[in-house]
């Protein structure tokens, strides 16, 4: 993991480099992907279970798993297991119960009434990895905050693998969130049946939930069919550290990211060049015992790397340029910082609230922008689920009055019908 120390100039060359390691998709996926939804948008069922045997090697009988289905399978899992699921829910539950909208209605004294109407979406698809890619926490994460925003209906979708046997893990989630339904299918075969619907599987208002690049390209393509939470890319961790830091920490918080992908991105910037070569001599003990180690070595050394800047002034601007998905903050005032740091998906204050704890635990959601969109996009939220409408009520006389004006603003555009929709009116 290389070691660099510079300015601003140095920095954002660093950033551009990460910005480029995703890359374009290629153009054999987005027609392979192109291919796929066609043919489930003509053939429905027939064609999803022929991909599930040529991408899966299984194909099911039938899409749907059955309530007693997914009990049956989740009896398997470990106790200890289902208690932490259980906690780790309460409090994701209860984080995204702060968000919730309330619709509203505005009265004046002149008779005008004006409003916002909220409600739930109809019916949401939730897509969750299978195999060795599965993750009950990710299930938590997308199905609660649209249960809390009263989504009507909450269809979760998830490849069996070869086995034709879900994932129990996964399963047991599910049944905690309170997912409604649940398919044995996966790939972008699954997202163009979510956004079109089947025989079997119904239409959803929008897909969520992270897969590998055929799902998300699928999700990509299929935006303005249906809506879609984000386009997740490679996994990111910036770390801004002073002298109080502890470099063990430091070491295993950059690691824990390293892990996801060779892709994944894991930065250090500090302004104590002996808490930086700390960090790196832990970095190298540590790894050593990681079940992971090939991939964590891979992305640090790629695309991750220790900074070592002037000022802690330096590192804040630092990382809005990079605008990170997980920002750890280990400082020893670390709430000194929090009003400073504007662009970041997440943002962990402390030496006690590394990545994993929001990761699986605290509330709130995993689901985070990537690849410097935390400049204008927001982590998943209640506020995915929800539609808004707005409203307006004017009695005549209030009509009336305002009546010149909308003339006037109407025939300055040269929308004349809409002059006349009002003019109409003063002449009854």
């Amino acid at each position: 993991m290389r070691t660099v120390k510079g300015g601003r100039e140095t920095c954002l060359k660093f950033i551009e480099e990460l910005k480029a390691r995703a890359g374009e998709t290629e153009q054999s996926v987005e027609t392979a992907v192109a291919e796929i939804i066609r043919n489930v948008k003509e053939r429905g069922d027939r064609a999803v279970k022929e991909y599930s045997q040529k991408f899966d090697g299984w194909t099911p009988e039938n899409l749907e798993l059955s309530r007693e289905e997914m009990e049956e399978l989740s009896k398997g899992c470990d106790p200890a297991f289902l208690e932490s699921l259980e906690l780790a829910a309460a409090n994701i539950r209860n984080f995204h119960s702060r968000q919730k909208q309330q619709s509203r209605i505005d009265p004046m004294g002149n008779g005008i009434i004006t409003g916002q109407r909220v409600r739930g979406l109809h019916r949401v698809g939730v897509y969750v990895p299978g195999g060795t890619a599965g993750y009950p926490s990710s299930v938590l994460m997308n199905v609660i905050p649209a249960q809390v925003a009263e989504v009507g209906e909450i269809v979760m979708v998830t490849p069996p693998g070869r086995t034709g046997r879900p994932d129990p893990n996964i399963l047991a989630a599910a049944l905690v969130a309170g997912v409604d339904r649940v398919f044995l299918m996966g790939g972008a075969q699954a997202v163009a049946a979510l956004a079109y619907g089947t025989e079997t599987v119904p239409k959803v208002d929008k897909v969520v939930g992270p897969g590998n690049i055929f799902v998300a390209t699928a999700k990509k393509q299929l935006y303005g069919v249906v809506d879609i939470d984000m386009i997740a890319g490679p996994s990111e961790i910036l770390i801004i550290a002073d002298g109080t830091a502890n470099p063990e920490y430091l070491a295993a918080d950059l690691m824990s990211q390293a892990e996801h992908d060779r892709l994944a991105s894991a930065v250090l910037i500090t302004n104590s060049e002996q808490l930086a070569a700390a960090t790196a001599a832990a970095l190298e003990r540590q790894v050593q015992t990681l079940s992971r180690r090939e991939i964590i070595e891979a992305s640090l050394e790629q695309f991750g790397a220790v900074i070592v800047c002037d000022s802690m002034e330096e590192a804040v601007e630092f990382a809005n340029d990079l605008s990170p998905e997980h920002l750890e903050v280990c400082c020893e005032n670390p709430f000194d910082y929090l009003g400073k740091l504007d662009n970041a998906g997440s943002v962990f204050l402390g030496h006690y609230s590394p990545e994993p704890l929001g990761d699986y635990f605290a509330g709130a959601n995993h689901v985070l922008p990537t690849g410097g969109t935390a400049r204008f996009f927001s982590p998943l939220s209640v506020d995915d689920f929800v539609k808004k409408s707005s409203y307006i009520y004017y009695p005549k006389e209030e009509l009336l009055k305002a009546a010149g004006h909308i003339i006037r603003l109407a025939e300055t555009e040269e929308l004349t019908a809409h002059a006349n929709s009002i003019r109409v009116r003063l002449e009854q």
